[in-house]
């Protein structure tokens, strides 16, 4: 099977908030939340996780319930977001926001990671994971769109994860993105 990568459960954060590295526990939904994820997950033998709590919280109640360890893997974390976690999307100065979409990938208005960083990062650390066999790790949306753009699945990081949903990375995925033959770094 690979690796299994699953977005966290819904956080307890208002609609319409920025956030990335922001530190958000799970949302009052989350013993049924996680109760449904746990039911449509197959059997994995490894559980990795960002250190952030939502997806914590989450990776500990399947470890649990499986009866395996938890992994804090670092470079599993979503993308930083700098000056802009925790503020409303609409309270974010319109001059940062356009020069973001001016230069998508390279552009840092925040100050935290560009697109372009944040994907180098993802890369690395999904290549460091080629060996996964039946693994899980419990991350992030914008952890998720960075390795379906470096396998080209997605070239305009258009893709929607909902809270619970997985992206399946094959064994053949995980190969090329170890061996660097992803070709969609920016």
């Amino acid at each position: 099977m690979g690796l299994i990568l699953l977005r966290h459960t819904a956080p307890d954060v208002a609609p319409g908030t920025c956030y990335g590295r922001l530190d958000l526990p799970p949302g009052p939904r989350f013993a049924d939340e996680a109760a449904g994820v746990l039911a449509n997950l197959p059997p994995v033998t490894r559980v990795l996780t960002s250190p952030l709590i939502r997806c914590r919280a989450l990776a500990e109640h399947v470890g649990a319930a499986r009866g395996l360890p938890v992994e804090v893997a670092p470079d599993l974390i979503e993308i930083d977001f700098g000056a802009w976690e925790g503020l409303a999307w609409d309270a974010v100065p319109r001059a940062e926001l356009d020069a973001w979409a001016a230069d998508f990938w390279h552009a840092r208005p925040h100050g935290g990671e560009s697109v372009a960083m944040f994907t180098a990062r993802v890369a690395e650390a999904l290549a460091g994971l080629g060996a996964a066999q039946d693994w899980l790790a419990v991350t992030h949306a914008g952890l998720m769109r960075a390795a379906q753009h470096l396998l080209g699945r997605d070239e305009t990081w258009a893709s929607r994860f909902a809270h619970g949903a997985v992206l399946r990375l094959s064994p053949e995925d995980l190969a090329a993105l170890a061996a660097g033959r992803h070709g969609k770094n920016a």
